[in-house]
C-alpha cells in the first residue's frame, strides 16, 4: 500500500509567490515527522522555473544541513545569482525557527542543439523481466531488476536497478514536472544500495539500530523525457566510510537514451 498519493507530490510542485523573493508551497503529507528530501528537490526544480523564463533546469546541487520539520510552515527565498540568454542560475534556501535546513543551487539553460554521445544503457533486461514492487514512497509504479531487495540483511554487490513509471494517468507536457518526479525518485534508494555489502544490516534498520540521512544530492538532466513512459534508474555505492556513505546513479529512457545522471552523500550512523 502506498504511503503517499501521487496527487500529494504533484501538488506540492504547485508553488505560490508571497513576497518579491520569498515562496511557499505545501508539503506531501506522510505518516512521518520530517520533510522528505525528495519533495524538496521536486520543489527546487518547480521554483527555478517559476523563477526564469525560457529556461528548464539542466543541474540542481542541494544540500540538507538539518531535518525539515512537518509540523512548521514551509518557506523558500529564491536569489537571483546569473541571469543570461542561454544559462541562468538560482540559489534556494530555505528555514523553519531560524535555523536552514535547505540549501539549493540550480543550473537552467536554454534548449540548443550541438554534438550528441552517451555510453549505452545497461543490458538488465525491459520492465516485463523485473520484479513489480508494491508502492510505498514512490507512488507510482516500480519494477525491481532481479528482484532485488535492498531491507534483506544478506550480503550483495552495491547496486541496483529499477523501472519506474508513472501509469495511471497521462502527465501535463511539461519537462519540469517530470524533471521534479525523477529528482523525487532518485533520492529514495541510494542508502539501501551503500549498505548492501554490509552483512547484517540493511536500510530497514534505519531508526532501529541505524541513524541515516541524506546530506546532499545533486541531480543532472541531459535530455528531455517522460515519466509516464518507462525510465531505468540504475545506481552504484563505491563506498562508505567514516559515518558517510556516496552513491551516484544514471536513468535512462525505455529507448536507452541517457535522461539523467545523479550523485549523493549521506550519514550512515549507529545507534548507540
Amino acid at each position: 500500500m502506498a504511503l503517499i498519493e501521487l496527487d500529494a507530490v504533484l501538488g506540492s510542485l504547485v508553488v505560490e509567490q508571497t513576497g518579491e523573493t520569498t515562496w511557499t508551497a505545501p508539503n506531501v503529507e506522510m505518516d512521518y515527522r520530517r520533510i522528505f528530501g525528495g519533495q524538496l528537490l521536486g520543489q527546487a526544480i518547480a521554483l527555478g522555473v517559476a523563477t526564469t523564463e525560457g529556461k528548464s533546469v539542466k543541474s540542481l546541487s542541494c544540500l540538507f544541513p538539518r531535518e525539515g520539520s512537518m509540523d512548521e510552515p514551509l518557506e523558500f527565498v529564491v536569489e537571483e545569482t546569473q541571469t543570461g540568454r542561454a544559462f541562468a542560475a538560482r540559489r534556494i534556501t530555505a528555514a523553519q525557527n531560524g535555523k536552514t535546513f535547505f540549501v539549493a543551487q540550480l543550473s537552467m539553460h536554454a534548449d540548443e542543439d550541438g554534438h550528441d554521445h552517451q555510453d549505452p544503457a545497461p543490458e538488465v533486461g525491459g520492465p516485463e523481466d523485473a520484479a513489480l514492487q508494491e508502492p510505498t514512497m514512490i507512488p507510482w509504479t516500480t519494477r525491481i531488476v532481479a528482484g532485488v531487495d535492498i531491507a534483506d540483511h544478506g550480503v550483495g554487490p552495491a547496486d541496483y536497478a529499477l523501472w519506474t513509471r508513472v501509469d495511471d494517468r497521462r502527465l501535463p507536457d511539461d519537462l519540469a514536472i517530470n524533471q521534479a518526479l525523477l529528482a523525487y525518485a532518485t533520492d529514495l534508494n541510494v542508502i539501501g544500495t551503500a549498505l548492501r555489502p554490509i552483512e547484517g544490516v540493511s536500510v530497514a534498520d534505519t531508526q532501529i539500530s541505524l541513524h541515516t540521512a541524506v546530506t546532499s544530492h545533486s541531480i543532472w538532466f541531459h535530455r528531455p523525457f517522460r515519466i509516464d513512459e518507462w525510465c531505468l534508474i540504475t545506481q552504484h555505492s563505491p563506498t562508505i566510510s567514516g559515518a558517510r556513505a556516496f552513491g551516484h546513479g544514471t536513468v535512462f529512457d525505455a529507448g536507452g537514451a541517457l535522461v539523467a545522471s545523479f550523485a549523493q552523500e549521506s550519514m550512515i550512523r549507529p545507534i548507540g
